[in-house]
């Protein structure tokens, strides 16, 4: 990186361990990505063709990408703008498109959040609404609210206050996915859903489509130009073994993406509902099936509290992604870069919180933080993690990113050059390709 004397900044915090730094990047990543959005995806793209484009392109593609981004921010000790800013001139502009990206993406996941928060309440009550009654007012817009500021408290707290949530969150959240998943196999639809889920019609990997929103989920999955990793990764420890710590969350996220789908899909197609339902599949799907349940009531107020705990992890990470750069770039304290940051996202995030409401905001054709989250979390982020891994792979030493891993094996650094050199220069290829086919 081209500027040495910058990267040494021993005042910047850390996380305590490398299992913290595990379980904190885990709980980001497992969040909305994998509980909300990874079923609605499955659900609209195929079922088992999707999963399969989807593992290959995480396995393949993005896994060694992640790692690259991590030792980045590790290398760098700083925001994403800060890191990109070192690599050359450029870097300083593609660092701001990423904190933009990550704004806007964050935005719309609190929305969600809020939807989360709001469920959870309702369980508590005893009364779950379903999706329209429960957005025919506008509490969606109201739980927004709600929810960045309580994000803005949390997160002038700092660092550890993530650590100390996340640790506690994971595990208690994996056992009610389990078991919410053994109830599921005991539903009619369970049949439907192994057919769904295991048998793929090969013929839709022929889709150019598929393989986009795919690769789009593996690339917001685990945060890939973002910002998150980056971000993160400045705060590992010394001793932290980068490859391990990664595959570590790549599994856990993969593992809880796969059980939220036997979680939903059984009682999807029990209830003959829409598979392809959207954004919203998760919430119209788990009020009815906890009505079905025994004991339904207490395991809706442990979902939907372990939800909201989840995607409210997603929301600190995307935030903390913003407010580090803000910090940084322009001098300013933690409590008043935390609070600028959440002023904008919460003037940001209105749109997306109007379109589930009696407004009924729309872009394209569909309700507006739909547009959003296929644009800019498919597009965008395909976009922005091949354009970076491009960056660092092609204008930062070898040794400097070996360092930096952790590791004094060279497979997971032939591994990452690989992606990084050429996957630009394939994706540049593809797109030309496209266009003289479709001409």
């Amino acid at each position: 990186m081209a500027r040495p004397g910058a990267l040494e900044r021993r005042d910047r915090a850390q996380w305590s361990s490398e299992p913290a730094f595990v379980f904190s990047m885990a709980a980001a990543a497992v969040g909305l990505g994998n509980l909300w959005r990874f079923p609605y995806m499955v659900g609209e793209n195929g079922g088992a063709a999707f999963i399969i484009a989807y593992l290959f392109s995480l396995v393949v593609v993005v896994l060694p990408i992640m790692m690259l981004e991590v030792s980045a921010g590790r290398l760098a000790h700083g925001s994403a703008v800060h890191t990109f800013r070192q690599v050359n001139r450029f870097g300083t502009v593609y660092g701001w498109v990423v904190v933009l990206l990550t704004t806007a993406i964050t935005s719309y996941y609190l929305v969600i959040t809020g939807w989360t928060l709001g469920y959870a309440l309702d369980a508590w009550r005893g009364s779950m609404r379903d999706f329209d009654e429960f957005t025919g007012g506008y509490n969606s817009l109201w739980f927004f609210f709600i929810v960045t500021a309580v994000a803005c408290a949390v997160l002038i707290r700092g660092v550890r206050a993530i650590e100390n949530l996340s640790k506690l969150l994971m595990p208690v959240l994996l056992l009610v996915i389990i078991t919410l998943v053994f109830s599921a196999s005991r539903m009619e639809g369970w049949a439907q859903a192994k057919d769904f889920l295991l048998r793929a019609d090969f013929s839709r990997l022929a889709d150019t489509r598929l393989w986009i929103f795919a690769f789009g989920q593996a690339f917001y999955t685990l945060a890939i130009g973002q910002g998150y990793l980056v971000t993160y990764g400045s705060y590992i420890p010394k001793k932290t073994h980068v490859p391990r710590a990664c595959l570590v969350v790549a599994i856990t996220e993969t593992c809880i993406a796969l059980l939220a789908g036997w979680m939903i899909f059984p009682f999807v197609f029990t209830f003959g509902m829409d598979p392809g339902e959207g954004s919203q599949l998760a919430f119209s799907t788990l009020p009815a099936v906890f009505e079905q349940m025994d004991r339904g009531g207490l395991m809706g107020i442990l979902f939907f509290t372990l939800f909201f705990a989840a995607a409210f992890s997603s929301c600190l990470a995307g935030l903390k992604v913003v407010i580090a750069a803000v910090a940084e770039e322009f001098n300013l304290r933690n409590k008043p870069a935390v609070l600028l940051t959440c002023g904008v996202i919460g003037l940001l995030g209105i749109p997306s919180a109007l379109s589930f409401s009696p407004v009924e905001l729309t872009a394209m054709g569909m309700p507006f933080l739909d547009f959003m989250d296929q644009f800019g979390g498919t597009n965008v982020v395909i976009v922005s993690g091949v354009l970076g891994a491009g960056l660092l792979c092609w204008f930062v030493p070898p040794e400097r990113l070996r360092k930096a891993l952790g590791t004094k094996s060279a497979w997971w650094e032939w591994r990452i050059y690989l992606a990084g050199r050429y996957l630009p220069v394939l994706v540049v290829a593809w797109l030309a390709w496209t266009l003289i086919m479709r001409g």
